[in-house]
């Protein structure tokens, strides 16, 4: 007899720990705009960002449940594991898109409700099919990932401007050290399911460990860019250097092929320290330091 589906398991299907990833960016971006509005909205933002990405989490499983199914880390999911079945996850995620789409449109704004639409479709569209076929699949899903910071400045100024773009490039930079890490580590399980990602092509880790270093790189420049503009006050830059400083030492340890993957879990790590440091530095900095 099969045990019953409990909360749980539905908690789960959302991934709460990759989705509150969305939540925070967006919310961190919202912070930064100093946003005039009501504090009321803050609260409309917070629950339709999560309820955007937790939705996109579930028909990321819906879509994926036969390659889940097949590797190790992944086999023990709500969907293929036959806890939930793939109708009533289907059903959870398109609500939940649909909630965070309309109370994003009617309470906050449509500038942020169609950033969010985008963030949907750029995901469940582009990069969950692309990991079947292209070498750019993680490319193509920071693009995706990338895109919660700036429905939090939309919603929180009402437009777009340079400094809600420097966010959406830290969080695309950010994401290519961040996953190349993951995918090294785990480059048996998306091998025997046939994803062509970088990690599982390059069985070397030269090419995985060099293009790694060069999007560090660029993720350090582009913290930079707001206190070069005067979005932000140097106080921030200089927290944001010093982590920057760390993100690139484990970049050029991951190059070493001694030791490449203890050193692919090094920078893995360094990146998940690295995010709330950058972005907190940057949310207080705004608030506190930088000039009305």
């Amino acid at each position: 007899m099969s045990k019953p589906v409990t909360f749980a398991d539905y908690l789960e299907l959302t991934k709460p720990r990759l989705s509150l990833l969305s939540v925070l960016t967006a919310m961190a971006a919202y912070a930064a705009a100093r946003s005039p509005h009501e504090p009321l909205r803050y609260l409309w933002v917070l629950i339709g960002t999560g309820l955007a990405a937790g939705g996109v989490a579930v028909l990321n499983q819906y879509l994926e449940v036969d390659t889940d199914a097949q590797m190790h880390r992944t086999a023990d999911r709500p969907i293929p594991s036959g806890k939930i079945p793939t109708g009533s996850a289907f059903i959870l995620g398109a609500l939940m898109c649909t909630a965070s789409l309309m109370l994003l449109y009617g309470l906050v704004n449509a500038l942020s409700a169609g950033f969010t639409l985008l963030t949907i479709v750029a995901y469940l569209g582009c990069y969950t099919p692309a990991k079947r076929f292209s070498r750019w699949s993680t490319e193509i899903g920071a693009v995706a990932g990338a895109l919660p910071p700036l429905i939090g400045w939309a919603a929180g100024a009402d437009r777009l401007t340079p400094l809600g773009w420097a966010l959406f490039a830290i969080l695309f930079f950010w994401q290519i050290p961040h996953f190349m890490a993951i995918a090294w580590v785990h480059r048996k399980d998306y091998s025997a399911v046939h994803f062509p990602m970088l990690p599982v092509r390059d069985a070397s880790g030269r090419w995985v460990s060099a293009w790694s270093l060069f999007n560090a790189v660029l993720l350090v420049a582009a913290s930079l860019v707001p206190p070069y503009l005067g979005l932000d006050t140097w106080w921030y830059g200089g927290l944001a250097a010093a982590a920057g400083i760390l993100i690139l030492i484990c970049a050029l340890r991951f190059l070493s092929a001694a030791e490449r993957d203890r050193n692919a879990r090094q920078l893995f790590l360094a990146t998940i320290a690295y995010l709330p440091i950058v972005l907190g530095a940057l949310v207080l900095d705004r608030v506190i330091f930088f000039p009305v």
